[in-house]
């Protein structure tokens, strides 16, 4: 068990701490949100203003890769989640989830910018100057809670998008879910920007900081939305096809905004 968890651990840290599993795994009210555009796809699936064109020629292996991933998920990050969320507090749990998402302003902020969101990019400065302060290092939001400045989720696939990349074939990346050409290769500028990842260090002797805090990104991040992905895969007929449609609305989704 422990030789799997080490493996887990060390694949997402691959990928930074912002992987394509979290376009999914999400808050209850944006999962519900993405259903009910889903189900309307589903009513009128032909319709070229609801429906999303997937061009999916790695169909095979994407769908063994999907079933290689629920495995993983089901017997190994959930049970290891349900644990620490047993025996950390569920305040605890949730400052450690600001300090993360704090630390990954860079990202959100350059995105914006490129993105030309530029009062975007200002209210995220706002944030981190508040939250690095009065906030004591992110662990508390009194940007959000106090002054009502959300964080504008950004990342470099969004990037792409805005300009006209398109998304390219669908991809499902081991461990980290549903993904598409664009938004696998945007993992890589996004995690030269992230604290979090091993990218941004530049000695191999200090990339085991950012093992470390992906690992615990990952099991923190999902004790704090258990029986959200049941209840996603409960909802589907066949599972790979589902999470595939759900990823590429969400994501054509969040470009057009």
């Amino acid at each position: 068990m422990k030789i799997f968890l080490v493996l887990f651990v060390l694949s997402f840290s691959l990928y930074g701490v912002n992987p394509p599993i979290s376009k999914y795994i999400n808050t209850t009210q944006q999962k519900v949100a993405i259903e009910d555009d889903f189900t309307s796809d589903l009513e009128d699936e032909f319709d070229d203003e609801s429906g999303v064109e997937v061009v999916d020629p790695f169909s095979g292996y994407n769908r063994s890769m999907t079933y290689f991933n629920d495995v993983v998920y089901v017997n190994i990050l959930i049970p290891v989640a349900t644990e620490y969320a047993n025996i950390v507090h569920d305040d605890i749990r949730e400052g450690i989830s600001n300090v993360f998402s704090n630390l990954v302003f860079p990202v959100r902020f350059v995105n914006n910018v490129l993105q030309l969101k530029f009062d975007n990019a200002i209210e995220e400065t706002g944030r981190f100057l508040v939250n690095s302060t009065i906030g004591i290092l992110g662990i508390f939001d009194p940007a959000k809670d106090e002054l009502n400045w959300e964080a504008h989720e950004e990342d470099f696939g969004q990037t792409l998008g805005f300009y006209g990349v398109g998304p390219g074939p669908h991809v499902v990346l081991p461990f980290l879910g549903p993904s598409n050409v664009r938004d696998a290769f945007s993992i890589i500028p996004d995690s030269m920007l992230n604290p979090t990842s091993e990218y941004f260090y530049d000695l191999p002797s200090e990339m085991s900081n950012g093992i470390i805090l992906n690992g615990v990104y990952y099991i923190n991040k999902s004790s704090l939305h258990l029986g959200e992905y049941e209840s996603i895969k409960k909802d589907a007929i066949d599972l790979y096809p589902f999470m595939r449609d759900l990823y590429e609305q969400n994501r054509k989704s969040q470009i057009k905004e």
